[in-house]
């Protein structure tokens, strides 16, 4: 009996014990992911845009301004002050401002303006992912 009052109370505590650290987990902060997430939607509709050559200039622009101020919050989200890091995110920012500049008309046009950006984002994933 008493061998199973004991199996019994450490069961009791391992699923209390396993609660809490699940709680601790679920905490973390989501941000990071949100901005990865928000950015690849964004870069997806433009690749989709790509592959069936419909390319309208207004639906191009909205996804590259969104982009453009999904990637201000890099570094504040993810709170690296690697110099390597902020650097890749300045440069990343400083792409999109000029993909949107270029406001591309023609798909041609989309894939040269964001070539460098898509390059920035490789670089950056290989580094710290």
């Amino acid at each position: 009996m008493r061998a199973a009052l004991m199996i019994l109370l450490g069961l009791v505590i391992g699923v209390i014990g396993t609660v809490n650290v699940m709680n601790a987990l679920g905490a973390r902060n989501p941000m990071p992911k949100a901005v990865m997430d928000t950015m690849g939607y964004h870069v997806g509709e433009l690749k989709d845009a790509i592959k069936a050559k419909q390319c309208e200039p207004a639906r191009v622009q909205h996804h590259l301004e969104r982009l453009a101020s999904t990637a201000s919050d890099i570094t504040p989200v993810f709170g690296i002050s690697e110099k390597t890091f902020t650097d890749d995110a300045g440069k990343l920012q400083t792409q999109l401002q000029q993909a949107v500049q270029a406001a591309p008309a023609s798909c041609e046009a989309l894939v040269a303006a964001i070539k460098p950006v898509g390059e920035t984002c490789k670089s950056c994933h290989q580094q710290y992912r």
